[in-house]
């Protein structure tokens, strides 16, 4: 367990870890209090009831925060980068770093209003997470390349756009499909005429949330190259 103590690899090992059981624990707790159907609810389904509303708010909370540091830890290694090497457009690291907050505060909205309880507000937080979310991970996969050699080896690259084009692709049938889902019920029933529309909408949805979580995976080898230090300094 060396490996975990070089640099900062831990924050998106932590993310990662943290992220992926915030959606299993809620699922399997909603699932056994019978709160949501086995196949594909909405990740947001499986966090509209108490207790695993409460859960799945706090989680998703502490998820938001670790992003908010990996973000800016790997904006720091990018401009730290750009610096020494000027592979990489400061005002592109800029941008994604923008968007990655922005995702990050979509996240906290979404945890802090439920689904059931205030469904406008908690929509626009989805869409705040995913929309910019997706940008971030677009816009990183363009830092990648563009800072290849230095950095990331090609292999990781590729992996990164590949998982940024499956995010980018799964987000559309997501928001499309979930237009033609007229009934708003956490248990569904496969005869219900938009059940098809639910379904895909759910799947992609579940795609998409997944495709982040691999893609922060991707950042485990370059957070060992790196550390951050805090500088304080009194003002005479």
């Amino acid at each position: 367990m060396s490996w975990f103590k070089q640099g900062l690899c831990f924050l998106p090992v932590f993310l990662v870890i943290w992220s992926s059981s915030t959606f299993i624990v809620t699922y399997i707790i909603a699932l056994f209090r019978h709160d949501v159907d086995i196949i594909f609810p909405y990740i947001s389904d499986t966090g509209a009831n108490p207790p695993e509303s409460c859960i799945f708010g706090l989680m998703t909370f502490i998820s938001a925060c670790a992003g908010t540091a990996t973000i800016y830890a790997r904006y720091k290694y990018v401009e730290k980068l750009s610096a020494d090497t000027k592979v990489v457009n400061p005002y592109l690291n800029k941008t994604a770093f923008l968007f990655g907050m922005v995702s990050c505060l979509g996240m906290c909205i979404v945890a802090t209003f439920q689904e059931t309880a205030v469904t406008v507000v908690h929509d626009i937080g989805a869409l705040l997470f995913f929309v910019p979310g997706i940008l971030y991970i677009i816009l990183q996969s363009v830092i990648s390349h563009r800072a290849y050699p230095f950095g990331s080896s090609m292999g990781v690259c590729r992996v990164r756009s590949g998982v940024a084009f499956l995010a980018f692709l799964a987000f559309f049938p997501t928001v499309i499909c979930a237009f033609f889902v007229t009934q708003t019920t956490l248990h569904r029933d496969t005869g219900d005429k938009d059940y098809p529309y639910h379904l895909a909408s759910a799947v992609c949805e579940w795609i998409v949330a997944f495709s982040f979580i691999c893609f922060f995976l991707t950042y485990i080898d370059d957070f060992k190259l790196f550390t951050l230090q805090v500088r304080t300094q009194y003002k005479e």
